[in-house]
Parts: C-alpha cells; structure tokens; sequence
C-alpha cells in the first residue's frame, strides 16, 4: 500500500475522504483496491434496478468527477497524492465496466478479474500515467484506462465467442 494507513477517524474527517476510501473499503488492511472495485456491485445493482443506461452512464461521469476532487482532496490531507487507501478510481473505473457488461453475471466477473490484472500489472501507458500525474486526474485516470482494456478484450470476447 502506498503510504501509512490513514489514522483512526480519518474516513470522518470530510465528505471527500468518506468518498475517497470507498465508503471505508480502502481501509481494509489487505487489498484495499480489490474491496474498493467490489463496491461498485451495490450500486451498479440500483441502477441496473431503478434506472437505466442514461443513468447509469451519467453516475458514472459524476462519480468519477466527485473521484477527482475527492482524491485530489484526500491526497493532500494525507501527503501521499495516490494513497493506496484511495479506492474512489477502482469504483468508477469498475462501474464504468459494469455499465458495458450489464447484470451478466459471468461478464460482470470476467470483467472484474481483467480489470483487477490490468490495475495492478499496469501495462503501458497505465503505469506511465500512474507515477506522471500526482493528483486527483492522475488517480482517476489510470484506472480509466485499465477499465478501458478490460471492455475492450470483452468487446473482443463477445465478438469472436461462439
């Protein structure tokens, strides 16, 4: 994990840092990116439930706005811009795959275990933009871009499949 666990009453602190930790999954003292990405199943589930695709796309774009403040917010407070607690880009980058995918479960899962190898092999640009960009974007961004090559092999998957 990037830097020192936050102290105890941190996720309290400010609204960005609640947002930030993902709603406290960050601070779960072994992969804490893992359990962030988890968090986005609750909430693709009430808006696959009680919206739609229109929706579900603009959650997805103010969430991940709300992400770059609130990073951007969290890092400063704790002198670590990519704290390893902050699971906000997991969430998006997720729901931004979950979008694609829709309520198929095996999809949802393949898309989840491509998303968590991309996010944390890196390969190019992603761990470019990771150590480059020190602040809220770059936070968000290279998770962006994992979920972009997890709905592209998926995209490629569901093209080819018999």
């Amino acid at each position: 994990m990037k830097g020192a666990r936050p102290p105890r009453g941190f996720l309290w602190q400010h609204p960005a840092h609640f947002y930030a930790l993902g709603f406290g999954a960050g601070l779960v003292p072994f992969a804490p990116g893992t359990f962030g990405t988890l968090m986005a199943f609750p909430i693709a589930y009430g808006l696959w439930r009680y919206g739609n695709e229109i929706m579900f796309g603009a959650m997805v774009l103010l969430l991940g706005a709300l992400g770059v403040l609130a990073a951007e917010r969290t890092g400063r407070d704790l002198a670590v811009a990519d704290h390893g607690a902050i699971v906000c880009d997991e969430l998006v980058a997720f729901l931004a795959i979950l979008l694609y995918t829709g309520p198929d479960t095996r999809a949802m899962w393949i898309g989840f275990l491509l998303f968590r190898l991309f996010d944390i092999t890196k390969p190019f640009p992603i761990r470019h933009l990771d150590r480059r960009w020190k602040n809220g974007v770059g936070v968000m961004v290279d998770d962006l871009v994992a979920a972009l090559y997890a709905i592209a092999v998926l995209v490629i998957w569901d093209r080819f499949r018999p």
